[in-house]
């Protein structure tokens, strides 16, 4: 499987792959994403070059996850130092066909890598409150959670409470 930055002709396969992963979630009772978020997002990730995706032997997208260089949630929580270089995780998705079978961990292993070359000292995302399969997998891949909360009005009937996650990915000593 091969990392690439999306095209614009990987649009319409990109949309469809979110659009399965909002079904099962919302199956699953984490009805945190809609045809709005993240779908329409993901034409300007791709314009702006960053979103990734894993793709196999036969071009289809196995996952997929935004690497952006702000998110509207980083000055409302409490990082382990909020003036360094840190890139933000957005939009992370797998394909619903390839779940359960670690390709998370292998994007957040490609996340970290590229955060690496971009010079930034943090990786750091934010992860709605419900969402707890993708919260086990930050903490399962060495992420730690740090204080606060990031209450993201959508409208008047829903607040999305965030809790927030980063990594060092430079300054790590190996021993």
């Amino acid at each position: 499987m091969d990392l690439r930055l999306a095209n614009i002709n990987d649009l319409s396969k990109v949309k469809a792959v979110y659009e399965n992963i909002i079904d099962k979630m919302d199956r699953n009772n984490i009805p945190i994403w809609d045809e709005i978020y993240p779908c329409e997002f993901l034409r300007d990730d791709i314009e702006n070059n960053r979103l990734y995706l894993l793709v196999n032997e036969h071009d289809d997208i196995v996952a997929a996850f935004a690497l952006c260089e702000s998110n509207s949630g980083e000055s409302y929580v409490k990082w382990e130092n909020d003036h360094d270089k840190a890139l933000y995780l957005d939009r992370f998705g797998v394909n619903v066909g390839y779940s359960r079978r670690g390709i998370g961990s292998i994007m957040l292993k490609h996340a970290i890598t590229l955060t690496k070359q971009k010079n930034a000292k943090y990786l750091r995302l934010f992860v709605v409150d419900i969402n707890k399969p993708a919260i086990n997998l930050y903490l399962k891949n060495g992420f730690s959670q740090v204080a606060g909360v990031y209450e993201e009005r959508i409208d008047d009937d829903l607040i999305l409470r965030e809790y927030a996650f980063e990594i060092k990915v430079l300054g790590q000593h190996k021993f």
